[in-house]
């Protein structure tokens, strides 16, 4: 059986990704949570993590004696995975097209959107829209990253007819779970259509699954707090 090595689900947003991928497709898969506890080497989680992976980072896929690292690399072992095992199962579009367009987006989302993901943290249970605005009043490419989300989204939900990125739920809908977070936490302004894209996203099995998770965990790392002080 797969397992899927995990930083906490409240902060984690790059284990996030796969394990909202493998629940949505029912693709049977064991968890390993890999609480933080510090980013330092000498704590719990970078000694666990890096008996798992020579990275030291989550999200880790380990499948027999193969291990898997990286989220975008995680996601394309699964698309494969699917199509031998699941092939009732299509993770990226079908259509050859639409499936270039995805991984188009999903590499994007991958080395891009640093302002934002800087600024914004995920932080699933917190209720954040006043750093929101301030964030947004006070740097440009914050604004930038958003405006670009959103475009990239209405283009592709215009072209597919939705519900989701690419019509049916893929890869590139569970890449976008964190960001679809961040809005939410931090209250980003969005048109109608993306706003319902969001709640689509957030009220998906997958998403719905790991956020239930989130908000079960009520563990407060002051390292992933920049704005507040407790919960």
């Amino acid at each position: 059986m797969l397992k899927l090595a995990i930083g906490n689900k409240n902060y984690s947003s790059w284990s996030m990704r796969p394990w909202v991928l493998l629940r949505q497709f029912d693709i049977p898969f064991e968890e390993l949570m890999l609480r933080f506890d510090g980013f330092g080497p000498g704590s719990q989680f970078k000694q666990a993590a890096s008996r798992l992976s020579p990275v030291a980072k989550v999200p880790v896929l380990i499948h027999g004696d193969l291990v898997v690292w990286d989220t975008l690399a995680i996601a394309e072992y699964l698309a494969e995975y699917a199509a031998e095992n699941f092939p009732e199962h299509a993770l990226w579009p079908r259509d050859q097209a639409a499936r270039a367009r995805a991984r188009s987006l999903c590499a994007e989302m991958h080395s891009g959107f640093g302002a934002l993901r800087s600024a914004c943290p995920m932080n699933i249970e917190a209720a954040l829209p006043e750093v929101g605005a301030r964030v947004l009043a006070e740097q440009p490419a914050v604004a930038a990253d958003l405006a670009r989300l959103v475009a990239m989204w209405q283009q592709a939900l215009s072209a597919s007819g939705g519900p989701f990125l690419f019509g049916s739920y893929s890869i590139a809908d569970a890449y976008f779970a964190p960001v679809a977070s961040r809005m939410r936490t931090y209250g980003l302004p969005l048109p109608a259509d993306v706003a319902a894209f969001v709640d689509r996203l957030w009220a998906s099995p997958g998403v719905a699954a790991w956020v239930q998770g989130a908000l079960a965990e009520r563990d407060f790392r002051d390292f992933e707090e920049p704005f507040r002080q407790h919960r």
